[in-house]
């Protein structure tokens, strides 16, 4: 039920981002309709504070108005950050499917729900509620007949399509709970989650299709499930006319679920398989009766102004995307997006990772013509929806390339020192944590409610840790600066490293690896690998980087492969043989000057072979550049 509820509210926040701002006269109902009610806030701060110091009221009354409920809810919240008790609208029953079909279609059967941006240009396909109701219906009626009841998991390995999202809805309107699992993950790595799930039940299609490339979804899966002990069947639908070998485990979906029309194709710019797929793509918009898009292909295929064909044939109006998109784009430069119509925009969005500043001028003044607000909305999976944005906020408010700015409403954000006290002044950095509960944040890791409080709430007792540091300014304003722990956010996707070094240190030759994140023109972070080879082992350093990228690509995904391996003779370690990974960043960020007290370490000379290493493979991709 949460995700509904913030996925509610703050896609209002992605929909209207550029409206309010752009008003020269903005009462608080443009930020909220139930606003109004709220004696004494006359304004979007004022909003902004009631919603933090009054929260069961604001949230009670998102919760009344913005859902239709099948039982009302006695409590608005039952929190205690310091047990890491998260209850919110006890006594309510709910379903998300019917707030994100059922209602609208009462009211608008008509109106496009989904625009299917197939990954062959120029051949979208739209389906209106009525059309998704119906898909939505029929395929949870398959999943009820093949025995899937309320509390059973659905594991869901697709591509961004309209069945994929007719899946999660199908799942959420008969009480079973759906583990969407990135398509580019490979049988390993879909195998793990499976089984975390414990699911009996998997969806796929035949063939994945992204940047005219073919990816086999459905033999990954058969790999996938044969060490999967609970997986009884296996839905199989087809996106591509290729035919594939069906097992006593799978069934055909195209018997039961829907019937083919003329042109009709199935298949997103955010991937279902992350969060902001799952918030921003299917829950948010149809909870709120929107329109929204899914972008099946690449943002280079068949070219490079693949993004502003789509605008301009779609009329877009709110464009989200990923920093690592928008850098990549720059550099194939403007023509690409100026030969294109873009004056149905109103608002560009960035979201996954921190955007830097060339990128986000690039963005606002070729893609928006200096006329769109760019918001750097930041978030995580474990918040739900977006919980600091330049957007919304008073009237003609100043935005500062890449920040995220002000809190959402509802939010309460706080920098914590290294001794676990607030930092109260601004113009300080410190470790970012939330000081109260809101409805969309998480409640458990399934089956792992211990590390639920290990993780979250015993860094910083009292107060929600978010594992990212941020800096805030002398006017208040939040920048978030990285991950505080040892996780890699790789062109939005996080990962961490110990999954990466896990793998590596499969690789018969490797004695051991640590693995770091470092700055990365394109991807945002990139991964570098430091890799101590076993004695007496002679293999090339080409053959090794081939080595472990296969191995990495098959255990984990493509994303995750080490842009830069290291091969060092030994890892800077402590006495008690603690593997020193923030000495090592220091040395790939060429801070030596940080690198403070090493006094520590076992064999601090271990440090100067790990810079005379790093020195060299930077000679050696400087002559690369050369003519």
């Amino acid at each position: 039920m949460w995700p509904c509820v913030v996925s509610s509210f703050s896609r209002r926040l992605v929909a209207s981002l550029g409206v309010c701002g752009r008003r020269k006269c903005c009462g608080t109902a443009a930020f909220m309709p139930e606003a109004p009610a709220f004696e004494g806030v006359r304004s979007r701060s004022e909003l902004r504070d009631f919603s933090v110091s009054d929260s069961e009221r604001f949230w009670a009354a998102v919760g009344n108005q913005r859902l239709s409920w099948i039982s009302p809810f006695h409590t608005v919240q039952d929190c205690d950050l310091t047990q890491g008790r998260i209850k919110w609208f006890e006594g309510g029953k709910l379903n998300v499917s019917v707030n994100c079909l059922d209602r609208h279609v009462h009211t608008s059967p008509d109106r496009v729900a989904l625009i299917w941006e197939r990954d062959e240009q120029g051949s979208e396909v739209k389906y209106t509620y009525r059309e998704l109701l119906e898909m939505t219906c029929r395929l949870g009626n398959v999943l009820r007949r093949r025995g899937v009841k309320r509390g059973d998991c659905v594991t869901i390995y697709m591509p961004t399509c309209p069945l994929a999202v007719a899946a999660m809805l199908a799942c959420a309107r008969i009480g079973a709970a759906h583990n969407v699992v990135f398509a580019g993950f490979s049988a390993d790595a879909l195998a793990e989650r499976i089984r975390d799930a414990e699911s009996n039940t998997v969806i796929t299609v035949n063939q994945g299709v992204r940047g005219g490339k073919f990816t086999e979804l459905k033999k990954t899966v058969d790999e996938a499930v044969q060490s999967c002990p609970s997986v009884q069947q296996v839905l199989v639908a087809m996106r591509t006319d290729t035919p594939v070998v069906m097992t006593a485990r799978d069934v055909a979906m195209e018997e039961y679920v829907f019937s083919y029309h003329d042109g009709d194709v199935f298949g997103c710019v955010a991937d279902i398989g992350w969060i902001t797929g799952h918030s921003y793509t299917v829950y948010g918009p149809l909870a709120n009766g929107g329109t929204t898009v899914l972008f099946e292909s690449t943002p280079i295929y068949p070219d490079p102004g693949r993004y502003w064909n789509t605008v301009e044939r779609l009329k877009i109006n709110q464009f989200y995307g990923a920093p690592t998109a928008i850098r990549l784009l720059l550099k194939y430069g403007d023509h690409w997006v100026t030969k294109y119509d873009r004056s149905t925009l109103k608002t560009l969005g960035s979201v996954g990772e921190p955007i830097n500043t060339e990128a986000w001028e690039w963005y606002h003044r070729v893609v928006g013509d200096g006329r769109c607000p760019v918001v750097d909305t930041w978030w995580q999976t474990e918040t739900g929806g977006i919980c600091i944005a330049p957007r919304p906020s008073e009237p003609d408010a100043e935005i500062v390339p890449g920040m995220a700015m002000r809190p959402f409403f509802g939010i309460k954000p706080v920098l914590m020192d290294t001794e676990g006290k607030v930092l109260t002044s601004n113009n300080t950095s410190g470790a970012l944590c939330m000081a109260q509960p809101w409805p969309g944040m998480a409640r458990t890791i399934r089956n792992n409610h211990q590390r639920f409080i290990e993780t979250y709430y015993q860094p910083y007792p009292g107060y929600f840790f978010t594992g990212d540091g941020a800096y805030r300014s002398a006017q208040g304003y939040y920048q978030i600066t990285g991950r505080l722990d040892d996780v890699i956010n790789v062109s939005g996707h996080r990962i961490g490293t110990a999954e990466i070094e896990d793998v590596v240190n499969q690789c018969s030759a490797v004695a051991e690896s640590a693995v770091i994140g470092f700055s990365h023109d394109i991807k945002g972070e990139g991964v570098y690998a430091f890799v101590v080879l076993k004695k007496n082992i002679d293999i090339k350093e080409d053959d090794l980087s081939r080595q472990l990228n296969k191995m990495v690509s098959k255990k984990i995904a493509k994303y995750a492969c080490p842009d830069v391996i290291q091969l060092a003779n030994r890892l800077p370690k402590t006495r008690s043989g603690k593997i020193m990974r923030r000495v090592l960043r220091k040395v790939v960020e060429r801070d030596l000057d940080g690198l403070g007290d090493l006094s520590t370490l076992d064999d601090p000379t271990a440090v100067q072979e790990i810079v005379e290493g790093h020195n060299a493979i930077l000679r050696k991709q400087q002559q690369k550049q050369q003519p």
